[in-house]
């Protein structure tokens, strides 16, 4: 069998108590371009180990061996963490000792005489299971760092008092509830909290209620059976039994109606529920953490928000306050996010220049930290120097001002009120938002449908609605 440049990287070690057994498995393998050595014992083979500094890729032990047998020398590799792939041999294999080689991580069992191109595919599959157990392992510590609370920006002392109170509440069951304007992080929180929890390791599950229309939102959150409705065509598994032994996020709960409040109140205390068209009640061990971007005792004041349902998930509350209010932390967190996006792009970036920032300190931001990411994201792509210029920010940032966004545009009118249709109320700020996102974009039609997630023929349409012309100029409303 010809090497493989591929195979010539793997290590074998073959534990065998019979030496002609361990030689001739020795020349097979290494006939098929494998690195491999032998022991004649557990004990010898954990030595072995210790002494090269690195675990093989595989292990292949005989089960029956004097002393350490292959079961205790599984218990030893699973104990000490040393990660390799292990398969077993016996001459006369049990059900018992298979099924307890499996349990304790086997990744293949093989009865003697072995069977060549048998043994050449157990290996192959047990440095594949390898190989996506260390994938999985590296992916699980890039979450960790991601969502740790070292990944959260910010000196400020209000969120000094957040990281606080995530360190104390994350050990816990407790349900969290965390209030604060779209943008301010809420997920970012939320996930930080499951990460440093004893649930790490289960399922995180994310759902902004919001975003879901009121008769879906059910069927989202608890599931449906087929046939319960038009258009349920199969079972659909709901957002609380996929974060059974995890973590479950509620962003937006303020915009859940009253119905679903109260089953929403009687899932968090009973931990039980029916799918939608179902008499069969379910449980699940889920932790819960909600969100809202409205103050939830001035709902319930206004009796838009079940005061039970509040008392119940306002056991630990974290208030996330707007960037505006922590202008202090807006150079802290552009460099960080230059300094993440300049590493995703393969660019080398430095830092601001003394105006750049002094535009980023003035802009308000109504979208929070994630508008600023955004800004930063569009300066890194934009930016020709290692410094980024005030040329990479979009003309509202620079000019100081929030009228390109169409909340502050309402946030900022000012006046009586004159009685108009809600089109008629919108078209002026919406022509605003268009000239101002043509001019951010030079007069890019294309880019500027895509900024604003509008197909190009809309976009026409609306210049050519609001008097706006191609080349830059206003025409005649």
């Amino acid at each position: 069998m010809p090497v493989d440049d591929a195979q010539e990287q793997h290590r074998i070690l073959i534990v065998d108590d019979d030496p002609i057994v361990a030689e001739s498995l020795e020349e097979l393998l290494r006939a098929s371009g494998y690195d491999v050595t032998s022991a004649l014992s557990g004990p010898e083979a954990l030595e072995l180990i210790s002494a090269a500094g690195r675990a093989p890729d595989a292990i292949i032990t005989d089960v029956f061996m004097p002393g350490m047998d292959g079961l205790a020398l599984m218990r030893e590799i699973k104990e000490l963490r040393i990660g390799s792939a292990v398969i077993m041999l016996t001459g006369y294999g049990t059900v018992e000792s298979a099924v307890e080689a499996l349990r304790l991580g086997a990744a293949d069992y093989l009865t003697k005489p072995v069977v060549e191109d048998e043994l050449r595919l157990a290996i192959e599959r047990a440095i594949q299971q390898r190989s996506l157990l260390q994938e999985n392992e590296t992916l699980r510590k890039q979450l960790d760092d991601k969502f740790s609370l070292d990944s959260i920006v910010g000196r400020d002392v209000r969120m000094q008092r957040v990281y606080e109170l995530v360190s104390a509440v994350a050990p816990s069951k407790t349900t969290v509830l965390m209030s604060g304007e779209s943008g301010t992080g809420k997920s970012l929180i939320a996930h930080a909290i499951h990460q440093q929890s004893e649930r790490s390791r289960g399922p995180y599950v994310e759902l902004a209620c919001g975003s879901i229309p009121e008769t879906l939102l059910e069927s989202e959150l608890f599931g449906h059976v087929k046939g319960s409705f038009t258009g349920a065509h199969t079972d659909k598994v709901g957002k609380f039994q996929a974060a059974h032994g995890g973590t479950l996020f509620l962003d937006e709960i303020n915009s859940a109606s009253p119905g679903m409040q109260l089953k929403l109140l009687r899932v968090l205390q009973e931990r039980k529920f029916e799918q939608v068209g179902s008499n069969e009640t379910q449980e699940v061990d889920v932790r819960v953490i909600l969100a809202s971007n409205e103050p939830l005792d001035r709902l319930v004041a206004e009796g838009r928000f079940r005061q039970d349902l509040y008392y119940r998930i306002n056991v630990v509350q974290i208030d996330l306050p707007p960037l505006r209010e922590r202008a202090n932390d807006i150079p802290l967190l552009a460099e960080h996010f230059l300094d993440q996006f300049g590493r995703e792009m393969g660019k080398e970036l430095i830092g601001f220049s003394d105006e750049t920032m002094a535009a980023l300190m003035r802009y308000t931001y109504p979208g929070n930290v994630r508008e600023l990411q955004n800004i930063i994201e569009r300066a890194a792509v934009l930016s020709a120097k290692q410094t980024v210029g005030v040329d990479a920010l979009p003309t509202h940032v620079v000019d100081g001002h929030t009228a390109s966004h169409p909340l502050s545009i309402v946030q900022q009118a000012d006046g009586e009120w004159e009685p108009m249709s809600l089109a008629e109320a919108l078209r002026e700020p919406e022509r605003q938002i268009l000239l101002r996102a043509l001019e951010a974009n030079n007069w890019n039609r294309s880019q500027t449908a895509d900024q604003l997630e509008i197909n190009r023929t809309t976009l026409y349409k609306k210049m050519k609605a609001f008097g706006i012309d191609g080349d830059g100029g206003k025409l005649a409303s």
